[in-house]
């Protein structure tokens, strides 16, 4: 028996729990947050290997109002089936204000009692952990988290569920409007999800030769990026893109837009990826990602290990206790921020 502390960011430790490893039966896995692709595959790998090492597996549907509402429903290997190549969620998601109270976190033990489930895997981002955290010290349900978000900045892993497919449906876009730049010698604006990370931008306006990607970790100065792009054309490119962030600048990529117009005078378009880069079909990277750590997540949860999230690194797979996921931020790459300065002269 041990004794675990949790602690919330800026507020030291908000509560203690003895931890006793005690042998899981019965699984329940949910998805919480924004649906990334590559959750259906990690809800494939979560039930079939529970099922091969003789558990029971129960699917939350709609997150953690789910649990609240009791909707849940056994899960066997057949069950997840062909879902394995599709986008989104087959246990959909939804957001849960109830959860943030502990009267809400003590209904849906309730109802995980009720079950029979002594063991959960949650599917999503930080926000998704908070809650899980809580859920494990305050009712004792052994809890296990798995990355999947498009966003890429969950601390602890370096890369989650969904951000390879993201990037990959934001590139194609980034090479298809620069087909129609050449074209018309026309400056245009791409702007990609990520309201506090610039990842999605950073990987893409490198991979999309971008003259200029704007992050909300770095700060935009409007005169330097309308300054750049005149000195682009004044050495003969008659066409650019710049890639930015959603959170890079208040209004967005519009905002550049309109200020770029003002500075130079340059005609520009601005496209709005927006939610297109959280569907369709998951990348194979993302696939196997997801098997990976969705049979890790089932292997620790058997062995006596809890409150911690699955991830990976160079190392391989690695576990890290929920509480660091939100109180350690995870850095953009600096480095690919100096690549991309570097090549887009």
């Amino acid at each position: 028996m041990s004794l675990l502390t949790f602690w919330d960011a800026g507020h030291g430790p908000w509560v203690a729990a003895r931890a006793i490893v005690r042998r899981v039966k019965h699984i329940g896995v949910l998805t919480s947050g924004g649906d990334a692709p590559g959750m259906n595959a990690a809800i494939r790998a979560v039930v079939r290997t529970a099922i091969h090492d003789g558990l029971q597996v129960t699917g939350v549907y709609r997150g953690y109002q789910g649990l609240i509402d009791s909707e849940l429903r056994p899960l066997g290997a057949r069950s997840v089936a062909n879902i394995i190549q599709r986008g989104g969620t087959i246990l959909r998601t939804a957001r849960c204000q109830a959860f943030y109270t502990p009267e809400g976190r003590a209904q849906a033990a309730v109802t995980l009692r009720e079950h029979g489930i002594d063991g959960l895997i949650v599917i999503g981002g930080d926000g998704t952990y908070r809650g899980a955290a809580r859920l494990s010290v305050e009712q004792g349900i052994p809890v296990i988290g798995i990355p999947g978000t498009i966003d890429n900045d969950i601390y602890g892993t370096d890369v989650s569920i969904g951000f390879n497919t993201a990037i990959n449906i934001a590139l194609d876009a980034v090479d298809r409007l620069r087909d129609t730049a050449a074209s018309h010698e026309r400056l245009f604006l791409v702007e990609v999800m990520g309201r506090a990370s610039g990842a999605i931008a950073l990987y893409v306006g490198v991979a999309g030769g971008a003259e200029a990607i704007l992050l909300p970790e770095v700060p935009v100065d409007l005169d330097a990026v309308a300054d750049t792009l005149v000195r682009a054309y004044e050495r003969g490119k008659t066409s650019s893109v710049v890639v930015v962030a959603e959170g890079a600048v208040e209004g967005g990529a519009l905002t550049v837009q309109h200020a770029i117009a003002a500075r130079c005078g340059f005609e520009a378009r601005t496209s709005i990826l927006g939610h297109i880069q959280r569907g369709g079909i998951p990348s194979t990277r993302d696939r196997v990602l997801a098997s990976r750590l969705g049979f890790t997540a089932v292997k620790r949860l058997q062995a006596g290990e809890h409150g911690v999230m699955v991830g990976i690194d160079k190392r391989g797979t690695v576990t890290v206790p929920l509480q660091e996921v939100w109180e350690k931020k995870k850095e953009i790459d600096w480095e690919l921020v100096e690549i991309a300065n570097v090549l887009a002269t």
